[in-house]
């Protein structure tokens, strides 16, 4: 016997106790949650909790188990740390132990909407919610698919349980910690759903590339004419507002495979930020937030059950998770064909990349890389000057290969399907935060609309001096001054100071990755010396 199946062994006798439900139905696991006081229903049916100390994923937890198998491929460092066989062990017998004094919740579905890539999963929980969460998110099977559903990974999410560092070798009492040997994720010391969403998406970056899939961390939609369109984007960038497009059917609003086929959504739902969320200016997402959709951390009125988005008391990372057909154009199941436009969004708040710039194949594959927004400091701190983040694919924290081996799996894509891409900025104008404002997002929406349909093509283009980006001279319903950000500053030696700064951020940034070839870092920086 080996080691998996003595594994499985193991729980399987634990699942059969009497206090263990399997696949209940959303009404039911609802009803679950409210008698055990695990949350409350809003005015919309909507389930709401709060999530306590985590309001997000708490990446300095999360380790990968070092095995055999996979230690050569694993890109380990700050993102993958190791943890030892024999820690994982340790913390492995105190999960089957605690579980053993719990009631618990049992989804059984599958990740990957295109048959020929999706991994059947099995997700066990402490909580009802977490498997409401779960049910809505993952990707639902049918009563025939149940029948014979085989998982090939587990995840077992238990809040309750806490590690202990000097012993477990974890960093603290929380840990997310996935085996790809044993096929097993443990998740524990966090109440915060969203670590089970990117545990199963960290499996399958690490899964698809050897099946020639591109795993991606994107939104995707398609037009009429069967046109499909990904948008990638670090949180907050809009990639859920800007993909949820009345005129356009939704694929999927987070990840994605990008197969020799086409396009699949990985899940069965969507979990989108809802920080200041208003039936205006997100209708879709506004409607989606019906019973049997999950309201995380967002505060609601014990009086009305109202929600109010626009309270930040417990986290700005306010999200709602609801299953994607609650979204009327949904495309179900998610596959469609290959994409003929890529974009990619930041939220610069130093005001200085364009609106919106056209990127040849290198240029992508730098920005790719580099997958840069920026964030505001938490004012609690008294800061509000900017700072510039890079996430490696926009997804950094859930890329367990090198970050240059998507990257070349993108540019492959790009030149194999004659994709247009294109860098899209929906952060600030006319200065940096705090002097100029915010990007109007009926211009950003325009601009999309002139990348998707094709327009935008007819425009002269002019490279940025700076960042060598190709800005068009026009696009319908965008006030032509401000294409160039150069323009849109009253102060013109501020503006080149800051886009140079910025710049030389990219520059220091990309360092890292020394292995890619020189046209890739030409296109990056066009005007500097290397």
């Amino acid at each position: 016997m080996n080691t998996r199946q003595a594994y499985k062994m193991e729980l399987a006798e634990i699942l059969q106790q009497d206090k263990v439900h399997y696949n209940l139905a959303v009404p039911n696991l609802v009803e679950a949650a409210l008698m055990r006081k695990e949350g409350t229903i809003t005015s919309t049916g909507a389930f709401q909790v709060t999530t306590g100390k985590f309001t997000g994923r708490s990446p300095k937890d999360k380790f990968v188990v070092k095995e055999t198998r996979v230690d050569q491929h694993i890109a380990w460092g700050n993102v993958n740390q190791p943890l030892s066989s024999a820690q994982f062990e340790k913390i492995y017998d105190k999960v089957l132990n605690y579980l053993q004094d719990h009631e618990l919740y049992v989804f059984d579905g599958f990740a990957g909407a295109d048959g020929n890539y999706r991994l059947p999963i099995r997700i066990i929980n402490e909580y009802a919610w977490h498997n409401l969460f779960v049910h809505q998110l993952f990707i639902r099977p049918t009563q025939e698919e149940l029948v014979s559903h085989q998982p090939e990974f587990t995840v077992i999410t238990v809040p309750g349980l806490k590690a202990d560092p000097l012993e477990d070798g974890t960093n603290s009492e929380t840990f997310v910690v996935v085996s790809f040997e044993r096929k097993l994720i443990l998740i524990g010391g966090t109440e915060y759903a969203g670590e089970m969403k990117k545990s199963i998406f960290t499996v399958l970056n690490f899964l698809l590339p050897f099946k020639n899939v591109f795993p991606m961390h994107c939104s995707a939609n398609v037009g009429d004419k069967g046109d499909v369109a990904l948008f990638f984007g670090l949180s907050g960038t809009g990639k859920t507002t800007l993909s949820a497009d009345n005129n356009r059917q939704l694929i999927g609003d987070d990840e994605h495979g990008w197969s020799d086929q086409g396009v699949f959504n990985f899940e069965g739902g969507c979990y989108a930020k809802c920080i200041d969320l208003s039936l205006e200016k997100e209708p879709q997402i506004w409607n989606a937030i019906q019973f049997g959709a999950v309201l995380e951390n967002v505060v609601i009125d014990p009086i009305t059950h109202l929600a109010d988005y626009s309270n930040k008391s417990l986290t700005e990372n306010t999200r709602a998770a609801y299953p994607v057909n609650s979204i009327p154009n949904a495309v179900i199941p998610g596959v469609a064909g290959h994409p003929q436009v890529v974009i990619f969004l930041t939220a610069d708040a130093f005001g200085v990349l364009p609106p919106i710039s056209k990127l040849t194949k290198e240029q992508a594959m730098y920005h790719f890389l580099s997958g840069y927004t920026s964030k505001l400091a938490g004012t609690e701190r008294g800061v509000t000057k900017p700072e510039a983040t890079f996430s490696a694919g926009f997804g950094a924290p859930f890329l367990p290969l090198q970050p240059t081996f998507y990257a070349r799996m993108l540019g492959e894509k790009i030149e194999e399907h004659e994709v247009k891409v294109y860098l899209v900025n929906t952060g600030w104008t006319g200065g940096p935060f705090g002097v100029g404002k915010r990007m109007n997002l009926s211009y950003t929406r325009a601009m999309v609309t002139a990348a998707l349909n094709g327009t935008i093509e007819q425009a002269n283009f002019t490279a940025d001096p700076i960042f060598g980006l190709q800005i068009p001279d026009f696009v319908e319903d965008v006030p032509s001054e401000m294409l160039h950000p150069r323009n849109t500053w009253q102060d013109k030696a501020a503006y080149e100071k800051a886009a140079n700064e910025l710049s030389d951020r990219f520059i220091r940034n990309f360092a890292q990755f020394s292995d890619v070839n020189e046209e890739i870092l030409k296109a990056g920086q066009q005007n500097k010396d290397r």
